[in-house]
């Protein structure tokens, strides 16, 4: 009896295995991307210069975020957030138009944020990396004022790897 236990919990230890090993991976939506600014669809003198997101695995099911912009008229916004992954909400911080994010991880090339700022609902992005991981595509959703829903998209490549400062 106890053999047929002992093997009973071996075969389920075997199959847990490679779903065990799969989440001990990281995540290809890990580092720092870029936004194409050239491929939003508004007219250029409106674009944002820059679009920086920073993706970090937290620990313990939590998510780091860190978003930089600098607007078209050269300001400087940003936001962080490190919130867990089970879809509560959590609070983010910066000057951007977010307080509040909930998030999760349907698989590990795909983020799904909600983000509310003073209690009122903004948008709903899904972050999705592509099989090679040079791009992430953003996809956004939201609410014109008139109760139109609206979506963009747009794409980010990754950031090249910072250089090294030798002896740090």
């Amino acid at each position: 009896m106890n053999a047929l236990i002992t093997g009973g919990l071996l075969a389920i230890a075997c199959l847990a295995a490679p779903v065990m090993a799969a989440q001990t991976e990281p995540s290809p939506l890990v580092g720092e991307w870029a936004l194409d600014v050239a491929t939003l669809p508004m007219p250029p003198e409106v674009r944002p210069k820059r679009v920086a997101l920073e993706f970090r695995d937290a620990a313990e099911g939590k998510w780091s975020t860190k978003v930089e912009i600098i607007d078209a008229q050269g300001q400087r916004l940003f936001s962080e957030s490190t919130i867990p992954l089970d879809g509560s909400p959590g609070r983010a911080t910066g000057t951007y138009f977010v307080d509040v994010v909930a998030a999760k991880m349907p698989s590990p090339s795909v983020l799904v944020m909600q983000f509310v700022f003073e209690g009122i609902p903004r948008s709903t992005r899904v972050f999705s990396v592509s099989a090679d991981g040079k791009v992430l595509t953003e996809t956004e959703t939201f609410f014109l004022k008139d109760g139109t829903p609206k979506m963009r998209t747009a794409h980010f490549t990754r950031a090249a790897a910072k250089a090294e400062v030798p002896g740090k």
